[in-house]
């Protein structure tokens, strides 16, 4: 993306939404799929954009709704020249217990997940069964 013309927020996410490939690199071989990680996403994100001049920025938030707890991840992309941003949502719950995590690791999984879909959603990426 070459250009002397400066691209607005939503034209540099429309090139990154275009050329993104980011395959299901990962095997799960107790449930037996192919999936893609969230550091799948961001490793394939980085060169598009140094390509746009932008920044992917994921953070999270805890919520409780009711007696559960939630991870509210955002996925942001805003632009290094301008300052405009993006940003996209998504939410996972919080297991009540998995066998073999700790309590860290619950938390730590949960936000993955969440900030997977909230790539996922921002970038288009589809995460139907190839």
């Amino acid at each position: 993306m070459q250009s002397e013309v400066k691209k607005s927020i939503v034209e540099k996410l429309l090139y990154v939404q275009q050329n993104l490939k980011a395959p299901k690199g990962q095997y799960n071989s107790f449930g037996d799929y192919h999936y893609r990680s969230c550091e799948d996403i961001q490793e394939a994100l980085k060169p598009l954009l140094a390509d746009v001049k932008a920044v992917l920025l994921l953070s999270d938030e805890i919520l409780q709704i009711g007696e559960r707890f939630y991870i509210k991840a955002s996925a942001c992309l805003q632009d290094a020249e301008s300052g405009e941003k993006i940003v996209n949502t998504a939410y996972a719950r919080e297991t009540d217990s998995k066998p073999k995590m700790d309590a860290a690791q619950i938390t730590g999984s949960c936000s993955s997940y969440a900030r997977k879909y909230a790539l996922n959603g921002l970038f288009c990426i589809d995460d139907a069964k190839d």
